[in-house]
């Protein structure tokens, strides 16, 4: 492993996957919605992850998202891919063509499928065969809501002593699930967090930043909200950690990549439709969503 290390802190958005109205990938806009991102001071871009809905996306699709982003992102963007899928051969083949195509980390979730069987030995091994083979960093990805599988500390701590284990995207909202783990692991270990409504508790129990969601639409609010930590403003900090929380739960918890892909049209990105089977949003929830976009934008 003679790659340098990357410092992986602040925030990062997990891109949405824009798609055309007949469901194939619109892969310009993608382009335009990261020339945008990188006017913005977002620490990188998670590329092919959950609300890149990367469960729907075949493999050749997500090279060409990986490519795409790789192009249009400034150099000064760490680059981050979406590499797992349930099995672990599958995982290191991904996330080896990913250091191909010129990602610094390898963002792994938890397989879950068999969830009786996925002990904590069963996802020890898996992520240190992905670790052991991979040619860059890898960065536990856990998401509970999502797949049922909840990564403690305990065995977190563990996987931490692999040399090439860098941290862990911890989406859980849990914020003592995060403390426990910042506590478990040595300084050199990284914590991001996956939930917006929590980034400040999290940064002051000692988070390096987030991956977020809300952040494809907000990158000023949630990188304002970053750097006012970071400067000691923590007054500035917990304003806007409060002002955000009904606008997160909205577009991101109760209406998920639809509803999110709609604020980010309100907010001059191209978000388009959500793949099958998502089912496109009705106009209620559309003027739901225009309101507390309006709010938010009209407190901050």
């Amino acid at each position: 492993m003679n790659l340098p290390v990357p410092r992986l802190h602040g925030i990062y958005p997990p891109l949405t996957t824009p798609f055309a109205p007949d469901g194939m990938l619109a892969l310009e806009r993608l382009a335009e919605n990261v020339r945008k991102y990188n006017q913005t001071k977002l620490a990188g871009y998670v590329v092919v992850g959950s609300t890149g809905e990367s469960v729907y996306l075949r493999e050749e699709e997500k090279l060409w998202v990986w490519e795409t982003v790789r192009k249009a992102a400034d150099r000064n963007k760490l680059l981050i891919a979406g590499t797992g899928v349930e099995a672990t051969a599958e995982t290191i083949a991904l996330t080896r063509r990913a250091a191909e195509l010129g990602y610094g980390v390898a963002l792994v979730k938890t397989p879950h499928y068999f969830k009786p069987q996925m002990n904590e030995a069963a996802l020890e091994r898996h992520f240190r065969a992905v670790a052991d083979a991979s040619p860059i960093p890898v960065l536990i990805y856990s998401v509970p809501q999502f797949t049922g599988v909840a990564v403690e500390a305990p065995w977190v701590a563990r996987l931490a002593e692999h040399p090439n284990i860098l941290g862990i995207k911890e989406s859980s909202g849990n914020v003592e699930r995060v403390a426990q783990i910042i506590a478990a692991t040595p300084d050199t270990f990284t914590v991001l967090v996956g939930s917006a409504t929590t980034l400040y508790p999290s940064l002051a129990l000692g988070a390096r930043g987030g991956v977020l969601a809300a952040a494809c639409a907000w990158p000023e609010i949630f990188t304002a909200l970053y750097e006012a930590y970071c400067s000691g403003n923590h007054d500035r900090a917990r304003q806007l950690q409060q002002k955000v929380i009904p606008a997160v739960k909205l577009a991101v918890s109760v209406y998920g990549v639809p509803g999110l892909k709609y604020v980010m049209e309100l907010r001059g990105y191209y978000g388009g439709p959500a793949r099958a089977p998502f089912l496109p949003l009705e106009e209620q929830a559309k003027q739901e969503l225009a309101g507390v976009a309006r709010r938010l934008e009209a407190a901050v």
